[in-house]
């Protein structure tokens, strides 16, 4: 199975949201570039695994919470 960037974008926009962040409020705390977390939202850009994690601390969540969110909306569209 491939990995779902799109889906991995949606989930990081989805919680973002929640959490009531800005794109550049959200990328500050990861210490990425705003426009590089806009492309990763939009399934743009592939993130690296160093970037999925520092986005999962960002949000405080620990990286397999994400992968497990990605997961569940990759099983919601199917």
């Amino acid at each position: 199975m491939l990995f779902d960037y799109l889906a991995l974008g949606e989930a990081i926009k989805d919680i973002r949201k929640e959490r009531g962040l800005s794109q550049e409020v959200l990328s500050g705390l990861a210490g990425i570039a705003r426009t590089h977390l806009t492309m990763i939202e939009n399934g743009t850009m592939k993130a690296n695994i160093e970037t999925v994690c520092k986005i999962a601390q960002a949000l405080d969540l620990r990286p397999s919470e994400l992968f497990a969110l990605v997961e569940k909306k990759q099983t919601n569209t199917k």
